[in-house]
């Protein structure tokens, strides 16, 4: 009999695809419009993967979280993230992103996927993939 693997390790392999697609976007050192609207797009989905990936995380080791700032509050909580002040500025600018569009915006969220978010969720990445491999299946 197969055993089914823990659904955050399913989450994770989403993830890890979207993740690797946001890296690649960000070799682009001066995006044009579509571009930038693509790492954007690319940020929104690995930012989604990302907290409902924690939440998976957080339910298998037995800890319930409401909505994305209750599962950043809890992985901060259990030493998953480091700087949870910096994942909720993260999903506030997702919001942003997601309900509106301007330019100067853009550039702003943009510059910061590179120099605030990214290196979070690549933290979290790397966390996530120590775990997946250390958990046996």
């Amino acid at each position: 009999m197969n055993k089914k693997p823990d659904r955050w390790k399913q989450r994770f392999q989403n993830f890890e695809r979207a993740y690797t697609l946001l890296n690649r976007s960000l070799e682009l050192e001066h995006p044009s419009e579509i571009e930038r609207a693509g790492i954007i797009q690319f940020y929104e989905i690995v930012f989604e993967l990302s907290w409902k990936l924690m939440k998976d995380y957080l339910e298998n080791i037995g800890i319930d979280s409401m909505g994305p700032k209750g599962v950043i509050r809890n992985a901060y909580a259990e030493n998953i993230l480091s700087d949870g002040h910096q994942w909720i500025l993260a999903l506030e600018d997702r919001n942003m992103t997601v309900h509106t569009y301007d330019e100067l915006i853009a550039r702003e969220v943009e510059m910061n996927i590179r120099n605030k978010y990214f290196p979070l969720i690549e933290a979290l990445y790397k966390w996530m993939k120590k775990e997946s491999e250390a958990s046996p299946e």
